[in-house]
């Protein structure tokens, strides 16, 4: 992971404006990083925070899944996911999915503003950090 965060923003639709308020409080953290998100909170820190944001599809459109095969091709280095815990998802099996990846590629993830908040002011947003690829499989040669 390299000085330069690629960063991904994404909130359910009742923690968007959340989201949005916490990148406003931390926009010039931000944008010293490569930022990106699911549709519609990608358009909304964009035009709301006039910073750049990568946009995918939404969420419930495959843009989570999206965000997933970025973190596993190594594309993005943390994920701010401000989730609603009381609410449920129509794309609840892709979200779980884009948590496990996270995992997997050990990757950090911010699930509210206080997590995010520690995220930020941790002292690896200013260096490299090596992550550690959890990889509990081995892979089988299919070519015989």
């Amino acid at each position: 992971m390299e000085r330069q965060k690629r960063i991904a923003l994404i909130a359910h639709d009742n923690k968007k404006d959340d989201l949005l308020d916490w990148v406003k409080e931390n926009k010039d953290i931000l944008s010293k990083h490569f930022l990106c998100g699911t549709g519609t909170t990608a358009k909304i820190i964009s035009e709301g925070v006039d910073l750049p944001v990568r946009a995918f599809k939404s969420g419930p459109l495959g843009g989570d899944q999206q965000i997933g095969a970025r973190i596993v091709e190594g594309n993005i280095d943390m994920m701010i996911f401000f989730w609603d815990p009381l609410e449920a998802q129509p794309h609840d099996p892709d979200v779980k999915a884009l948590l496990r990846i996270a995992v997997l590629y050990d990757i950090p993830v911010a699930h509210n503003r206080s997590s995010a908040s520690f995220i930020l002011s941790s002292p690896y947003m200013e260096r490299d950090y090596e992550r550690e690829i959890i990889l509990g499989f081995t892979q089988v040669d299919d070519s015989k």
